[in-house]
């Protein structure tokens, strides 16, 4: 590599000023969070490459941390740093490196949801925060377990075609919306209206501040795939029950639902308890006694607001709660799978090594001073 490249790439001024602009940025994302919630403030400011100012380009925090990565990388490839006298220096600068190769892990593969369980059942995977999916549940009596096809949301585009191998059909994308509302319907020009659709038509509304509060909605087609159409329907996440359409003799669910993480174990419920405030009806702390359902290690835990349960690279908390119309209670318990979770300890030992490592070898020469 070019020497001149290094030299302009592993300046400390570059370090500077990334860092600088990495706090400007960490300034307005807070302030912005307040109006436009924090999901959208974290895309915006910290996992775009690029931020528009009034039609300027600047750097976003995916980008700044790039060149930062950059900058530390290339301080290794310096000639003159590789010696006995500068190996403090290089275990802090490695320690640096390793942080921020745990905050990229964390950024790219990090999962987290909720996972709801009535008490006395169990669940084994976790809703997203954010995130929603196309499902389609086939339900004929003939087959042995229910099939669950899922369509990811970045795929529910304007005009964009479903398809699956095993269905006998596709789905065409009229429109999908983020957060809609339902009207009654005064556009007829789609045909032939099905279910809902005949009488209710979906409308965008602006999204919530806090993604959970958006009830998402899609219009679509079914087309058979001798390219007969069947019909178009809508759906909206709040309803209750799936629209059912039969193709071919078989019938099938179609929703949208949150996002759902399969977990390697099954959380059993087996009771929730809550204290009160006295003379309130505020919970002052809650628990879930749980199961853990696994084939290589099942045991009976307890899950309270300041103990969480870690297992197989999952960490489960207790969230909150609710209470269910017959009485039963059910625990909302966060869910999160971090990979880079152990980066920041690791590279703080290290960094804290190589300072003190430093002042050591630096020590000598100050005496003598």
């Amino acid at each position: 590599m070019n020497r001149k490249l290094i030299r302009i790439i592993s300046n400390p001024k570059v370090f500077v000023f990334t860092n600088i602009w990495l706090m400007v940025l960490v300034f307005i994302g807070t302030i912005e969070q307040k109006d436009i919630g924090l999901f959208a403030a974290q895309n915006k400011y910290f996992s775009s490459t690029v931020i528009w100012f009034y039609g300027i380009p600047l750097p976003g925090g995916l980008l700044t941390m790039l060149v930062l990565s950059l900058n530390l990388f290339s301080f290794f490839l310096k000639p003159n740093i590789w010696n006995k006298k500068k190996l403090g220096v290089l275990i802090v600068h490695i320690g640096a490196l390793i942080l921020l190769i745990g905050s990229g892990i964390t950024s790219f593969f990090s999962k987290e949801g909720n996972m709801i369980i009535i008490e006395k059942d169990q669940s084994d995977y976790m809703h997203s925060f954010y995130y929603k999916e196309f499902t389609i549940l086939n339900l004929d009596e003939y087959v042995d377990s229910i099939e669950v096809i899922n369509f990811k949301e970045n795929l529910l585009k304007n005009n964009n075609i479903l398809e699956y191998k095993s269905l006998p059909f596709k789905i065409e994308i009229i429109n999908y919306f983020l957060n809609s509302k339902i009207e009654s319907r005064t556009n007829n020009s789609l045909t032939p209206l099905r279910g809902d659709a005949i009488k209710f038509e979906l409308k965008e509304k602006l999204p919530e501040k806090e993604m959970n509060e958006n009830i998402s909605g899609v219009t679509y087609k079914i087309i058979s795939n001798n390219n007969m159409i069947n019909g178009v329907y809508i759906y909206q996440l709040e309803q209750k029950m799936p629209e059912i359409i039969t193709i071919n003799g078989m019938d099938y669910a179609i929703l949208i639902r949150p996002e759902r993480t399969y977990l390697p174990f099954k959380i059993k419920l087996t009771d929730f308890k809550k204290v009160m405030h006295p003379g309130t009806k505020i919970a002052k702390s809650f628990s879930s006694d749980v199961f853990l359902v696994d084939n290589e290690n099942s045991r009976r835990t307890l899950i309270e607001m300041n103990a969480p349960l870690r297992h197989r690279g999952y960490t489960l908390y207790q969230a909150s709660y609710a209470e269910l119309q017959d009485g039963r209670e059910a625990t909302v318990l966060a869910v999160v799978q971090n990979y880079g979770r152990l980066f920041p300890y690791i590279s703080s030992i290290i960094m804290c090594i190589g300072v003190l490592l430093q002042m050591i070898i630096r020590m000598p020469g100050l005496l003598k001073k």
